[in-house]
């Protein structure tokens, strides 16, 4: 945890639900239901000001661009436990808090509970509660490489989960209260031990819900927002939608290619149809899947 998760509010929506004191950013992001590590990201700092950032911390001692950018999806969680004693976290810890705003994350069922293992969960606020993104916690930094170039990137800020959320996975992120986000976010205030005080949240689980959605979060590609609708776990339905998406694939790949073959045997001036080539596994495209089993936290 956490390793993906929606925002389904842009900028606007955030400039009011978080009461922010600037109206202004430097660029705005599309609305995002399935984020994924090194993707670029809203953050809340300094006196609730709205910016981007790039998922997943980069430590102080990076040498060059490549192995800053590899890097990320090794930080993107960092442990509450342990936050003011790893060197990849600590001083940001201490300087540079700030909100990460989430409508919702994705988490995959392990073999703690009674769901399938690898089932994926969208958890968010009950609608009955709250309809206003998560005050996550998080960190961020700035790293400079050797050519010049400056790299905003960010963490979040997880704990032990709780409650019905274990039964799912072992870990959640720290949402902050209301009347802690000022004090969270001060940078004036460096003191590792009363930040820490302000991870401690009572019923950390209140208002949130469990929704079992279906596989396609699993690849990067498939940002839509149905993505975080409910299914019944583990139904056939969803397996079919996932077995029709991979043919809907196969298909067009087929046809284009008996296409690309019958062109070249025109301008060969051949008439005989083309051989059949062997079908390729379309879990071998280079798109990410992913099954939530890495936590990333160092």
């Amino acid at each position: 945890m956490c390793g993906r998760y929606a925002r389904t509010q842009g900028a606007d929506d955030i400039f009011s639900a978080f009461d922010l004191q600037s109206k202004e950013i430097d660029h705005s992001l599309p609305l995002n239901w399935n984020i994924a590590p090194t993707n670029e990201i809203y953050i809340i700092r300094g006196q609730r000001s709205l910016a981007t950032a790039s998922w997943g911390l980069i430590a102080p001692w990076m040498s060059d661009i490549a192995a800053a950018r590899a890097s990320q999806s090794h930080a993107i969680n960092a442990r509450s436990e342990s936050i003011h004693e790893k060197p990849t976290f600590r001083d940001a810890f201490r300087r540079t808090r700030c909100i990460i705003p989430v409508n919702g994350y994705y988490e995959w069922a392990t073999a703690l509970g009674e769901y399938p293992p690898k089932q994926p969960f969208y958890i968010s606020p009950d609608p009955k509660i709250a309809t206003r993104a998560f005050a996550v916690a998080g960190i961020w930094s700035q790293w400079t490489s050797p050519t010049g170039e400056i790299v905003t990137s960010a963490s979040i800020i997880t704990r032990e989960a709780v409650g019905d959320l274990a039964t799912i996975h072992s870990r959640m992120p720290v949402m902050l209260p209301d009347d802690r986000w000022d004090s969270w976010l001060d940078s004036t205030q460096r003191d590792p031990l009363a930040a820490l005080e302000l991870l401690r949240v009572d019923k950390p689980d209140y208002g949130l819900k469990a929704d079992p959605v279906s596989s396609r979060v699993n690849l990067v590609a498939n940002n839509v927002a149905d993505l975080i609708n409910s299914i019944e776990s583990g139904t056939l339905a969803d397996a079919e939608q996932v077995f029709n998406n991979i043919m809907d694939i196969k298909a067009g790949n087929a046809l284009d290619a008996y296409r690309q073959q019958i062109a070249m045997n025109v301008f060969n001036g051949q008439e005989s149809e083309p051989e059949e080539e062997s079908d390729t596994d379309v879990a071998d495209e280079s798109e990410e899947d992913f099954t939530g089993e890495d936590d990333a936290e160092v």
